[in-house]
């Protein structure tokens, strides 16, 4: 087995399989490969952002606040990133938190936090500043939501990581069109870093990230 390190927790096997080192089993389904979890990247934003090899340094002791948890496919392997630092992980839907449940009951660095991530002055007593916000949210509103919740919790210099989906904020325009106002707008609030397409692993999808404008 070919291993090739990434970041912290995250190396290429083979050339060909995104994995984080884990001493955890699997949680959605993904392969254990020795004392690794492979990280499917059509599963996960995340993992098609390294696939396509844009790299974000995250630091195993940084605070992550993350916004749409789902059921924590994503999260898990976030999880294993960050041993040394703590997730605060947000999710409306009761149904996909129940599942996620598990999860955070097995790592001890995730809090997981049903609540409406619109809405960041209701956990605010619960969560800190944070080094890293990690949104994806599927919301016609995603940007403001992003926006107001770094507002509220992103650090100085912090930095932060959006999935944009065109056709939930507009299903009838171009996702070129929809993309360009986004850029627009979170540089009005941000500094820009990067962004690019997360395909052919999702569709009408971008990555844009940012960090905290002093």
């Amino acid at each position: 087995m070919e291993l090739r390190k990434i970041i912290h927790n995250v190396y290429m096997i083979d050339g060909k399989i995104i994995a984080t080192k884990s001493r955890y089993g699997t949680h959605y389904g993904e392969r254990k490969i020795g004392d690794f979890r492979e990280w499917i990247p059509s599963r996960s934003k995340l993992s098609a952002l390294f696939m396509k090899g844009y790299v974000i340094d995250i630091k195993p002791n940084w605070k992550v606040l993350y916004l749409g948890a789902a059921s924590g496919t994503t999260v898990s392997h976030l999880a294993d990133i960050v041993d040394n630092g703590i997730i605060y992980a947000i999710e409306y839907s009761a149904k996909p938190f129940s599942r996620f449940l598990d999860l955070a009951r097995e790592r001890r660095n995730i809090i997981p936090i049903l609540q409406d991530a619109s809405k960041p002055w209701r956990y605010s007593g619960i969560v800190e500043k944070v080094d890293f916000i990690y949104q994806d949210i599927a919301q016609k509103n995603q940007i403001e939501i992003f926006e107001d919740n770094a507002r509220f919790f992103l650090k100085e210099n912090g930095e932060g990581l959006i999935m944009v989906k065109a056709r939930s904020i507009d299903s009838t325009a171009d996702p070129k069109e929809v993309f360009d106002g986004v850029l627009k707008r979170l540089g009005k609030s941000f500094d820009l870093i990067a962004h690019g397409s997360l395909e052919p692993y999702h569709k009408d999808h971008i990555f844009v990230h940012v960090k905290a404008s002093l």
